[in-house]
């Protein structure tokens, strides 16, 4: 139900920062396009047969919706998943054709979570959360697993950060095995969901602005009982990634490495060709965590960076 995916390494941008070596953690190749299923099917697999006939209940921004359905469909349970109309409609499609019923209501990720809420006390549903469920994380976690037994010297690792179960999972478990490592959060400007609520001490909302990124909108819940201290405890960085930087990441990661990816999966490698953070000799890897675009959105962003290159 999992690839364990590869690392490709990147010797262009170990020469553009100053780095020994730069790796690619290659999630964008993962079933269903993702990291997200890693999480989803973690959770999924520990449910009780009771709680199987009852099915499952998500929200999401799409990726972890369609990581649910996926899982769902191999263990041959109902799965419902609750986005807000801000999801892109190919996400939303993306998820009814892996069997999925989808329920579209409010224009923020929390009201979608809102949604989801009251279809569980409606429907008695089992809750899989995108992020903050130990399960969750714990699934998540696995990535870093991958990397240091490939790789037991990397001492940087850049993780695409929003609710934080991504980043929490992995900085655990590589923590676990290396607490040295440098874990670097890459939150996206249009919606620094968990940045804020860290300066804040609690989940705050945030206004959700159109992204490119747009896997790494929406909040942190309402009321974040795991991913909040686990981020402030585990995390040694954190960078805000402008849409620019975005959009060089994607195109970088074609232009060199031939893979279409995400906004939300080329926030680290945006961050390394600005050289927003120190790493001269230093074994880095950043995380390509999903594939998920629609083919219009990539070609505008790939020929808007050509153009700009020619001029």
């Amino acid at each position: 139900m999992i690839l364990q995916t590869p690392l490709l390494p990147s010797a262009g941008l170990a020469k553009i920062t100053g780095a020994r070596t730069v790796d690619l953690k290659l999630e964008c190749l993962q079933h269903t396009g993702a990291f997200k299923v890693r999480g989803a099917a973690n959770k999924m697999l520990s449910l009780s047969d009771e709680e199987k006939k009852r099915g499952v209940i998500t929200f999401s921004t799409g990726n972890h919706g369609k990581a649910v359905a996926y899982v769902a469909g191999k263990m041959g349970i109902r799965a419902v998943v609750c986005l807000s109309e801000h999801v892109a409609s190919y996400r939303v499609q993306a998820i009814r054709q892996l069997g999925a019923e989808v329920s579209v209501k409010g224009h923020s990720q929390d009201e979608a979570e809102k949604n989801y809420q009251d279809l569980v006390s409606a429907e008695g549903l089992i809750p899989v959360l995108p992020f903050d469920d130990p399960m969750i994380i714990a699934g998540q976690g696995t990535i870093a697993l991958e990397i240091l037994s490939t790789l037991p010297d990397a001492d940087v690792l850049l993780i695409p950060l929003s609710g934080g179960g991504l980043l929490a999972g992995i900085a655990m478990a590589a923590k676990s095995i290396n607490p040295g490592i440098h874990i670097v959060g890459l939150s996206i400007e249009q919606s620094p969901a968990m940045l804020e609520s860290l300066k804040a001490g609690r989940p705050v909302q945030v206004e959700e602005k159109d992204s490119i990124a747009d896997s790494l909108l929406g909040g942190i819940g309402y009321v974040n009982r795991h991913t909040l201290p686990l981020v402030e405890k585990f995390t040694d960085e954190h960078l805000l990634i402008s849409e620019e930087e975005i959009k060089n990441g994607m195109h970088y990661v074609f232009e060199n490495h031939r893979l279409i990816v995400e906004g939300a999966a080329a926030v680290g490698v945006g961050a390394l060709i600005d050289q927003r953070m120190d790493v001269k000799g230093n074994t880095v890897v950043t995380l390509l965590s999903g594939n998920s675009i629609n083919s219009r959105d990539y070609v505008s962003i790939i020929q808007h960076r050509l153009i700009d290159d020619d001029n």
